[in-house]
């Protein structure tokens, strides 16, 4: 089973509001996951994103693949950086 870190999107026609999961890569965008690891809200200025980091920590220990768009969001809260140092120390 593929795992993708990914979006699914929220909220209101022309207001979008995000939710970053854990989910089968299989699974449609705003179907079933398997767990929800932080929020994303692009309309707010500045732009809001909270992310449990132990969460992302472990899904991306255990292979799970973040998208396009999550792996900028991991890289701007700096997520990617912690976890390649992790990764070089063991």
């Amino acid at each position: 089973m593929a795992v993708k870190i990914r979006l699914k999107r929220m909220g209101q026609k022309k207001a979008p509001f995000y939710r970053v999961v854990v989910a089968d890569s299989r699974a449609p965008r705003d179907g079933r996951f398997i767990e929800e690891i932080g929020t994303y809200n692009p309309v707010a200025q500045p732009a809001i994103v909270e992310i449990n980091e132990e969460k992302a920590m472990q899904w991306l220990s255990t292979g799970a693949q973040p998208t396009d768009t999550v792996r900028t969001l991991f890289r701007k809260h700096g997520l990617l950086q912690k976890f390649h140092e992790a990764k070089r120390q063991k």
